[in-house]
């Protein structure tokens, strides 16, 4: 047994010696491809630096590609959890207590993210939302680290 474990590692440390000279030539035809190819421009060639003195700023034109871009406006009336016990007891005329109280100003959120607070208020039939409280990205930030 010996002789044949012996045998057989000698066998795998010969293919793996190949396998890695085929490796190697195979780099090396690999590295004078690239070589025989023209160099491309670098990147600070074709794209502008915005840091560079004399950069023009942005234009109106720049924001104008992200307008048309559509995003999710949800209004969140309140919030609760049930089993799933009471889930399936839900019928025509449940009713399910939310943690908001009456009156109190519904949640805008955009992408899932709070943006805004506001009131229903109902024109030509269909519900709306009027807008009370504009929420500012510093003021996001805070309610994130706390």
């Amino acid at each position: 047994m010996a002789d044949t474990d012996t045998a057989a590692g000698e066998t795998e440390e010969a293919i793996s010696e190949d396998d890695w000279a085929a490796a190697m030539q195979e780099q090396v035809e690999v590295d004078a491809a690239m070589a025989a190819q023209p160099q491309a421009q670098p990147a600070s060639a074709l794209f502008p630096s915005f840091d560079a003195p004399g950069a023009k700023p942005t234009s109106m034109n720049d924001f104008d590609l992200i307008l048309d871009i559509p995003v999710q406006i949800t209004v969140e009336l309140g919030r609760t959890k049930i089993s799933i016990r009471n889930l399936l007891q839900l019928a025509h005329g449940s009713v399910v207590e939310l943690d908001a109280l009456a009156g109190e100003p519904m949640d805008v959120l955009v992408n899932g993210t709070l943006i805004a607070q506001g009131e229903v208020v109902v024109v030509n039939d269909k519900f709306g939302i009027r807008l009370t409280d504009i929420i500012t990205p510093s003021e996001r930030v805070r309610k994130l680290r706390s």
